[in-house]
């Protein structure tokens, strides 16, 4: 008998083991944190809110010292159905996969906690009607302001900006012209790459590009064109290809096979983004051309992982690493209530295996 019942007392220290930490794991509440330190949850409310006029400097202190040690996190919810505001902004993005725009969303994720900002990020996969879910979606969650990383254009949209939702568009432009932007140059970056590769001596090119809907894709296109037509080279119609598929790396590979088929290949390749020129490569490689040698490849964006896996690729840098203080800035400045702004940021070419960088 005596053995059961020393056996079934360390069951019970056990299961009181197990149950302690559970308990100090417990999630903290207003409650608790005016019982630690010895005043009324009204206020802890008022401090954590930052109405601390009719509490002393030791009562805010004590409070403060309860809230960090029991790891209290107010609950913000009320505070945003009252000034319609949260903590949290929203940066839906057209593809994660991208490793530019991934770069350019943990760019903005840093900027905006280090200023107090918890941000959601959502991937659109670059559908207008999953862009449009998830917007609704945001203003459901009452978040503090919408970052568009590469738009598409969808009803919904339209709708947000018609109603003046606070929403930043990024790298592509939004509708209209009353809408901030934080972006690159693409107009004059095509332009540069045109004038790279002529001053190579390139004169016959070709470029590959994804949807013409993207404002980016575009601008980058029409510079390169316009920069050629000036010097006197016009581009083939079969010259300037896509592919029906919304993939980057298929259009590259697809659009740059079909090329090949029709002709000898160009000279000169402007693909216009990395992930575009990386499924131009494989088709390069696959019909035995040894880029850059027999055809230079240029493309956009130079994401981080081009020294690492595409030493051979001349691109457009884009300053994803500026980005997050400018996301800020725009959303402050749409906070503000101030008038919509454009800011370009500074681009630059890489030139690899073919030189030096002409900075």
């Amino acid at each position: 008998m005596s053995k059961i019942e020393r056996h079934g007392g360390g069951m019970m220290r056990d299961r009181k083991a197990k149950a302690e930490p559970r308990a100090r794991s417990k999630i903290a509440s207003i409650t608790t944190v005016a019982e630690r330190a010895g005043v009324s949850i009204a206020t802890v409310s008022r401090i954590v809110n930052g109405i601390a006029k009719k509490a002393s400097p030791e009562t805010v202190a004590k409070v403060q010292r309860a809230i960090a040690e029991l790891g209290y996190r107010p609950v913000s919810v009320g505070r945003a159905l009252r000034l319609r505001e949260s903590r949290i902004v929203a940066v839906l993005a057209a593809n994660l996969s991208n490793p530019t725009m991934a770069a350019i969303a943990a760019s903005a994720e840093s900027a905006l906690r280090q200023a107090g900002y918890v941000m959601v990020l959502c991937d659109t996969h670059d559908r207008a009607d999953l862009q449009d879910e998830y917007l609704l979606e945001m203003r459901a969650l009452l978040v503090r302001g919408i970052v568009m990383l590469a738009a598409v254009s969808s009803p919904g949209l339209d709708d947000f900006v018609q109603a003046k939702e606070p929403i930043l568009f990024v790298n592509r432009r939004g509708p209209g012209s009353r809408t901030s932007f934080v972006g690159v140059d693409n107009k004059q970056a095509g332009s540069e790459v045109a004038a790279h590769l002529l001053k190579l001596g390139v004169t016959q090119t070709a470029v590959i590009h994804g949807s013409l809907g993207s404002s980016a894709t575009a601008e980058r296109l029409a510079g390169f064109l316009e920069a050629m037509a000036s010097e006197g080279h016009r581009l083939a119609p079969h010259h300037v290809r896509t592919a029906e598929v919304s993939d980057h790396l298929m259009i590259g590979l697809n659009a740059t096979r079909s090329l090949l088929e029709f002709g000898s290949p160009p000279h000169g390749l402007f693909c216009l983004s990395d992930l575009i020129a990386y499924g131009a490569h494989k088709a390069l490689q696959e019909a035995g051309l040894s880029s850059p040698e027999e055809v230079r490849v240029i493309g956009f964006d130079d994401n981080p992982l081009n020294n690492w896996l595409a030493p051979w690729l001349t691109s457009v840098k884009v300053p994803y690493r500026e980005y997050g203080t400018a996301i800020l800035e725009g959303l402050e400045t749409i906070w503000s209530g101030a008038p919509p702004r454009h800011v370009l940021l500074r681009h630059h070419l890489i030139v690899r295996m073919a030189g030096a960088n002409p900075e």
